[in-house]
């Protein structure tokens, strides 16, 4: 059977910030909403062990929302279920998202007692005139102190920054990405910037504010990152993330490697195939589910109460849909994708002549039954993907 991630969405956030786009929501004085959330999750787990039978995790993940306004407590008792019903294997990443102003060391040290072994912290920035456009709650020395926490107590540590905001030179890209370096992070994810429709970033460029570069000016930032974190040592083992040896998301990879995962919590999603066989090998028979669970906190809370799960989808892909899906994430990775699975998944061969068109033009490598995209198939990985699929 494919292994099994576990994402688990905590909705809550202190600000809602203007480029964001995740399901979040206000964080408020509701101990007793947040009381039933978290018992409405462990519940849903359970019923997601029985549809999923016995699986070998692979990570857990706390994703949000900011779930580091989550208790030590709340945390354990996830886990706790997560044991319960799976097993934890020695070793297994559990990692945690977080914001700079909830570093405290005490806090942080509960968090790594109950099981937390990665942090994810969301820097975005050190400078505080960014910081600011961004609509961040924290300056730059305070994000630069909380990574200092996190680097002391747990043993894998990942920073967020963020690239291609308005005004944006090389040169002050240059300076975020030498600031992190003096950190030595585990790991660096470099996002760029992107106007997300419903946000208060998209509404402002509506009004004529454009908050991003250009694509020009992004494609610049985008490959001077590269360059600098990989003379630093960091792999780029996929398009925004770069990992010194041992620290790349495995809970990430996951989705990139196209494994199962299940969702829980309000707003989240979830992939699960369900194998054709007795053996549990995947074949182009088996059936693969997009889930999506409901949005808000109650709505959540309310359907895992009457239903035992909070879906409000539960879709099967059609092979073809699946194999679109493999490919997208897929190429984000060193590792690309084998032709053999996607073969498995769709009962289709991929277009040989368009694999040798885009390898001679030096978008893809070939090697052993695999595809990758090279750096510059990076930049155009949207495009590829049509092509292969024929679109």
């Amino acid at each position: 059977m494919l292994p099994l991630a576990v994402y688990v969405h905590w909705p809550y956030c202190a600000r809602i910030c203007p480029y964001c786009d995740f399901n979040v929501f206000k964080n408020r004085d509701n101990t007793a909403e947040k009381t039933a959330l978290l018992s409405a999750i462990i519940d849903d787990l359970s019923t997601w062990r029985q549809r999923t039978g016995a699986r070998e995790i692979t990570s857990v993940h706390f994703g949000g929302g900011t779930p580091s306004l989550m208790t030590d407590a709340q945390i354990g008792a996830v886990l706790t279920a997560v044991d319960r019903l799976w097993g934890l294997p020695k070793g297994c990443e559990i990692a945690l998202e977080a914001n700079p102003t909830d570093a405290a060391a005490q806090k942080w040290t509960a968090f790594r007692d109950v099981g937390v072994n990665r942090l994810s912290l969301g820097v975005q920035s050190f400078d505080d005139d960014v910081l600011r456009a961004l609509g961040r709650d924290h300056d730059g020395a305070g994000g630069y102190r909380a990574a200092q926490t996190a680097m002391d107590i747990f043993p894998s540590v990942s920073l967020d920054l963020i690239f291609g905001h308005s005004g944006q030179s090389v040169q002050d890209w240059d300076a975020d990405l030498s600031r992190a370096l003096t950190l030595s992070p585990h790991h660096i994810s470099a996002y760029q910037l992107t106007i997300e429709p419903g946000t208060a970033f998209a509404k402002a460029k509506a009004r004529g504010e454009d908050k991003a570069v250009d694509d020009d000016s992004s494609s610049d930032l985008y490959y001077h990152g590269t360059a600098v974190l990989g003379a630093a040592g960091y792999d780029h083992y996929e398009v925004s993330n770069h990992a010194k040896p041992g620290h790349a998301s495995q809970h990430n990879l996951a989705y990139w490697r196209g494994w199962d995962y299940v969702g829980v919590g309000p707003g989240a999603h979830g992939r699960v195939t369900e194998a054709s066989s007795a053996h549990g090998r995947v074949t182009k028979d088996g059936v693969r589910y997009a889930t999506v669970c409901a949005k808000r906190p109650q709505d959540y809370t309310a359907r895992v109460r009457a239903k035992g799960t909070a879906l409000v989808d539960d879709d099967a892909l059609s092979p073809a849909a699946w194999g679109e899906e493999y490919i997208m994430m897929g190429l984000r990775i060193n590792e690309g994708i084998s032709l053999r699975t996607y073969k498995d998944i769709t009962g289709e061969d991929l277009p040989k002549a368009v694999i040798e068109t885009m390898t001679e033009h030096g978008f893809l490598d070939t090697k052993e039954g695999r595809i990758f995209a090279t750096p510059s198939g990076r930049a155009v990985l949207n495009t590829i993907s049509a092509k292969l699929l024929g679109a």
